[in-house]
């Protein structure tokens, strides 16, 4: 029997104990998609309280709390740090089975050698342990965290107008020897339907000196862009995308979507069927320049977002509204991998679908673009947001091996804006060995643990650094 707090926690095997102590557990993590803040990364931020690290923006937490009644006040309100952290210490032994219940627990014993379950009666003792470690043990401010878990790559998203200042420092910075490389995430570019769209333009025709009134200054501008986070290490981008329309190529032409372009810059609200369109010709012309770049395209589909206007209006987006929308989009994907395959320019492509259902959809499709020279060039994505649970990562991996080529998977990514997720990878790797020392258990698979934990050690790490083509930087720590 393994134990939350244990060292062999979900390993139910000698062979997934072999598998993850010996294979695993080492290995570096290349974090290739995250939302983590930069600028704290390079100021070496300190966290006030345990609170301030765990609650601070996670809406996974703030959705348990709202399920279990408890007052906005102690989630997003003027509540005091401990009041806040009380209320979620007094609610988590309700989410048994939500990987957060798992997630914390694994944060407390790996950061804060802590193996106490957290909950009303634990709550303040727990809170003394974490507050003390926060404020003495270097080791937990931001830069010390991401050291410990043994990150060597972290690829955070920005938008296109971002000036990547402190990316520019973190790179000569000789103290830190992480490489945090900005990631191209142009999701505001392309939603012509929103109120602020104009204002949005403004301010990318002031990051690259352009009055952008047609379309194909809109593309040269986003270019231009690109040519400065290439100039910075991007290697990939980041679409959300909520639909791609299968939309004819006579109606997404340059012409056409000029037209609607000049239409909405005169302050035209286009119709969903006109901003599908202008979505689908802008996100074509970008997939073409990540080809040439030989960036990665990462696509992260089916979320539904902002579903309860009242609190959307009330606290803006990403706190914990948003939920799997079952009306995927896999048919119009299908043609536009086909239009960008017959051209010869089709990116490396990631797909991550919210709705589990889409899994062997996904690796069927992405199977059908296999290009000799590169391992599954075009492939699913781990499984992401509410998909990120014990069963979601194992139907997820089960569906890969059952579809496609399991060994070439990229694996895990933390998908976070907190400082503490690299446990995520933690726990993708637990899941994996247990996994994969069943199979062996069962005669399903080799049993050869020395084979199976170079298989292992692609998926938590080699895999994602190959396709990404992630390499040190020649210029860290030569000082600003």
């Amino acid at each position: 029997m393994t134990d939350i707090n244990g060292p062999d926690f979900l390993l139910q095997s000698e062979t997934a104990k072999i598998l993850f102590h010996d294979y695993a557990e080492k290995m570096p993590i290349a974090d290739y998609h995250c939302h983590l803040d930069s600028e704290a990364i390079y100021k070496n931020k300190r966290f006030d309280s345990i609170a301030e690290a765990w609650l601070g923006g996670d809406h996974y937490k703030w959705r348990l709390m709202r399920a279990c009644g408890v007052k906005e006040r102690y989630i997003t309100g003027q509540a005091s740090d401990w009041e806040k952290f009380r209320a979620f210490a007094e609610i988590l032994p309700r989410a048994v089975g939500n990987p957060v219940y798992h997630w914390v627990h694994l944060e407390l014993r790996r950061y804060f050698g802590c193996d106490l379950q957290l909950n009303a009666s634990t709550a303040r003792e727990v809170w003394d342990i974490c507050n003390d470690k926060l404020s003495h043990d270097g080791s937990l401010r931001v830069r010390g965290i991401i050291e410990s878990s043994g990150v060597e790559y972290i690829i955070t998203t920005e938008d296109p107008t971002d000036s990547l200042r402190w990316h520019k420092k973190l790179t000569v910075d000789p103290e830190f020897d992480v490489n945090v490389l900005p990631g191209w995430r142009p999701d505001a570019a392309m939603r012509i339907e929103d109120a602020g769209y104009l204002n949005y333009l403004s301010k990318l025709g002031a990051t690259t000196g352009a009055y952008i009134d047609d379309f194909d200054t809109l593309k040269r501008s986003l270019s231009t862009c690109m040519d400065h986070f290439a100039a910075n290490g991007c290697v990939t981008s980041d679409h959300g995308i909520s639909e791609i329309a299968r939309i004819p190529k006579s109606m997404r032409s340059d012409d056409r979507v000029n037209d609607l372009f000049i239409r909405r810059t005169h302050g035209e609200i286009l119709s969903s069927e006109e901003a599908a369109q202008f979505r689908c010709a802008l996100l074509d012309s970008l997939a073409r320049e990540y080809s040439k770049r030989g960036w990665v395209m990462q696509l992260h589909l089916g979320a539904l977002r902002n579903v309860n206007t009242a609190m959307f209006k009330k606290l803006g987006p990403d706190t914990g509204f948003d939920c799997i929308d079952t009306d995927n989009c896999l048919a119009g994907l299908a043609g536009f991998l086909d239009d960008l395959n017959n051209d010869g320019a089709l990116p490396k492509t990631l797909i991550f679908s919210i709705d589990p259902s889409d899994n062997m959809a996904v690796n069927t499709l992405a199977g059908c673009f296999s290009q000799t020279g590169v391992r599954s060039k075009v492939q699913q994505g781990a499984a992401w947001w509410f998909n990120d649970s014990f069963s979601g990562i194992e139907r997820q991996l089960t569906d890969f091996a059952e579809s496609g080529v399991l060994a070439n998977f990229v694996g895990m990514l933390t998908d976070s804006r907190s400082f503490l997720s690299y446990v995520r990878h933690e726990y993708f790797r637990r899941i994996l060995c247990s996994l994969l020392g069943k199979w062996a258990d069962a005669g399903m698979c080799c049993s050869d643990t020395e084979y199976l934990g170079g298989m292992v050690q692609d998926i938590c790490y080699n895999n994602a650094k190959d396709f990404f083509e992630l390499r040190k930087s020649p210029y860290r720590g030569r000082g600003a």
